[in-house]
């Protein structure tokens, strides 16, 4: 069926389930909506902060326990080239939710809110007919961090809300739900959000679901994980990756770290990280055992990714904001079964930009306005469509981690083969052939013998630039172009710095 044939079928599916709301009886509920093959599918689109993607079993890390990941992979496709293009939290949040850089969207560093009146995936989903969820950490209404978002237009369209703003405390977790009373959660925070999230799934509401979940680890703080999954991990057999240096100092000032995970030492860090991946892993077992014990696992498209990785010292740098695989390279796990070809590996470019107007398609909803990411969802579901030859990749406001580790402005792309980033002077910073150098060891930018490379590579990188309309300034100059100078100055506030005199 082509994809136009089938967005008619599928939206024509979501009016008549619209319209018929919940009045059905309550005996053709449960496991006679998994019968109906004519529905439109249910969405549970799952993402964890700051996980690499190349930690998973299924992606070869044999160190790292995903037994239910792993299962996933088996049963759906694995993307092994899914890339953050803005790796950090709040823009890559902007981006999955709109579809849009950071330039439209004005979504450019963390903190900074999302503008009430975007063209959400969220606001689309509701219009059409879906029962719409969002759980866990959410990282896009502003600060304070610890701010109440009200129902109504700043929740972009999720009905079903049990969020924090964000903070990563996972032993002394809270969310709100529609009241300004935070709620204290009574046991580690990603087994919570897992609880909330299973109540929405087990609702007897009729319509189509989509619920939105998202996990805060495996962002530090790394210690921060109970002893049943740490357990798991011995720090002294950890093999670190060979791009860690060997003289790398977990006491260096200048690599923003909690002075508890400092105690860890680096092999330690990276154990308890795997630690809270598998801790993940088992909240995504119950999920994936509650959708096949509703009848719900056909016809639900279910999704496990990031929002961006993870240095962990490779390349002696940690968390995120810069172009090495890393801290850009995110799972990316996709299941439909008799729609999605199950246990295949892909490595079609793919971007947290791509996600919502993909996701669009496979759902048969359009979108409230056009969108700079790309609708893929033929290539998904098996059609010979021209695929993306490069992602997008960018920090436009060098804040936090950044700017600890001394980091700039910079953009880059990432192709199916090489890496390519560069400053605002346009001065290269990294170049990489990806295939005969998989851990970025050898930094090619200034080899002459690859002159022809780095002029392909900022081609395509200025294609990117102009068709985002972007100018490539400081990221002060971007702020205050798109008027967003005094938002700026309460983010700095808040977070316990100087406001900027230019605020």
């Amino acid at each position: 069926m082509s994809p136009f044939t089938r967005r008619d079928f599928l939206k024509a599916s979501l009016s008549t389930t619209a319209a018929a709301g919940v009045a059905a009886p309550l005996a053709m509920r449960g496991n006679a909506q998994a019968a109906d093959n004519t529905r439109p599918p249910n969405l549970v689109f799952i993402f964890s902060d700051q996980m690499r993607g190349m930690d998973m079993g299924c992606a070869g890390n044999a160190q790292v326990h995903t037994p239910n990941m792993d299962r996933l992979a088996a049963q759906g496709t694995r993307l092994t080239h899914c890339y953050a293009n803005a790796p950090v939290c709040t823009p890559c949040r902007g981006m999955l939710l709109t579809g849009n850089y950071p330039l439209t969207n004005k979504v450019l560093a963390n903190d900074l809110p999302i503008p009430e009146d975007a063209d959400s995936i969220g606001k689309c989903l509701q219009s059409a007919g879906y029962r719409t969820g969002y759980v866990g950490k959410w990282h896009l209404d502003g600060v304070p961090r610890d701010r109440f978002t009200p129902p109504g237009p700043r929740r972009q369209g999720f009905d079903y809300w049990a969020v924090w703003n964000c903070s990563h405390n996972y032993n002394d977790a809270f969310i709100y739900r529609d009241e300004p009373e935070p709620i204290p959660l009574e046991k580690f925070e990603p087994e919570a959000h897992t609880d909330l999230t299973l109540d929405f799934i087990n609702d007897t509401d009729e319509r189509p679901f989509a619920m939105f979940l998202s996990w805060g680890p495996p962002h530090d703080p790394y210690y921060m994980v109970p002893e049943r999954y740490s357990s798991q991990y011995d720090p002294d057999s950890i093999e670190l990756r060979p791009n860690v240096p060997a003289d790398a100092d977990p006491f260096n000032p200048e690599r923003p770290i909690s002075p508890r995970d400092r105690e860890l030492g680096i092999k330690g860090m990276v154990a308890a990280y795997y630690a809270h991946i598998t801790a993940l892993d088992e909240q995504l077992g119950r999920i994936m055992d509650a959708l096949e014990e509703k009848g719900l696992a056909d016809n639900t498209i279910l999704i496990y990714t990031s929002d961006h990785g993870d240095m962990l010292w490779s390349q002696g740098m940690v968390k995120k904001q810069q172009p090495w695989e890393e801290s850009v390279n995110i799972p990316f796990l996709i299941r439909w079964p008799g729609h999605i070809e199950a246990g295949a590996t892909s490595d079609m470019l793919f971007s947290v930009a791509d996600m919502s107007p993909t996701l669009q398609g496979l759902m048969g909803v359009e979108p409230g306005a056009p969108m700079e990411g790309r609708d893929l969802s033929p290539a998904f579901l098996g059609e010979d469509i021209p695929t993306p030859d490069s992602v997008f990749l960018m920090d436009m406001m060098p804040s936090d981690e950044a700017a600890a580790q001394n980091l700039q402005e910079w953009r880059g792309i990432r192709t199916a083969r090489y890496t390519y980033a560069r400053f605002r002077d346009a001065t290269p910073w990294v170049l990489y052939d990806n295939d005969a150098d998989p851990y970025q060891l050898n930094n090619l930018a200034e080899d002459p013998a690859h002159e022809d490379l780095l002029r392909d590579c900022e081609a395509k990188l200025q294609a990117w630039l102009d068709r985002t309309g972007d100018a490539f300034l400081s990221g002060r100059e971007h702020i205050e172009a798109l008027g967003l100078a005094g938002l700026w100055g309460d983010r700095m506030e808040a977070l316990g710095g100087a406001r900027p005199d230019w605020t």
